[in-house]
């Protein structure tokens, strides 16, 4: 991405980066030298200095440059296979299941729209994404419950419940046990 890779960017196609013409998308993307970002020409982000901006036939060819594809515009959204972007899901869940995780949150992370994820995600699991963020809450939190004893508030916080009352009560409804009653048949084994 150094600035012998760059070239001036021809009137037409830097005419429809300004003015983020639509009618582009899909013949070529330009990728931003300086932060390494792909875009379609219809991104609404600022416009970039022309002396940095490559353009590409591929969004592929984009990201084999070592450019990312930009979140706002979402260039590389239909290149991955379904089962890959599910797989994506369920591994940032994982990895994430303590924070604070939204539909939303996920499809930006994941650059796809909140119904494409919600549909697909379902389509190929069986469960929506708040259902599987909950399952792998309760998993940890049975984890911990058996493992630790710590108080039941601090584990509902650790594994990304805000309300210890909301998590009791899935957690019941999940296990058929309260968390407390739990604990204790865990001790018992």
């Amino acid at each position: 991405m150094g600035n012998s890779e760059t070239a001036s960017i021809p009137e037409d196609k830097w005419l429809a980066v300004l003015s983020n013409d639509s009618t582009y998308d899909g013949q070529w993307y330009y990728g931003v030298t300086t932060t390494g970002i792909f875009c379609r020409p219809s991104c609404k982000s600022k416009p970039p200095n022309r002396a940095h901006i490559r353009i590409f036939h591929h969004a592929e060819e984009a990201m084999s440059k070592q450019f990312r594809p930009c979140k706002r515009c979402k260039p590389a959204s239909q290149l991955l296979p379904d089962e890959e972007w599910e797989g994506q899901a369920r591994t940032y869940i994982e990895q994430h299941y303590n924070e604070p995780l939204t539909l939303s949150v996920l499809a930006d992370v994941l650059h796809l729209s909140p119904y494409h994820l919600q549909r697909t995600f379902k389509r190929l699991t069986g469960v929506t994404p708040a259902a599987y963020i909950q399952q792998i809450r309760i998993q940890e939190a049975m984890k911990l419950l058996a493992s630790s004893d710590l108080p039941i508030t601090d584990i509902a916080g650790q594994v990304g419940f805000m309300n210890a009352a909301h998590f009791a009560t899935r957690f019941q409804a999940i296990t058929g046990l309260t968390p407390s009653q739990y604990r204790g048949a865990e001790f018992e084994r």
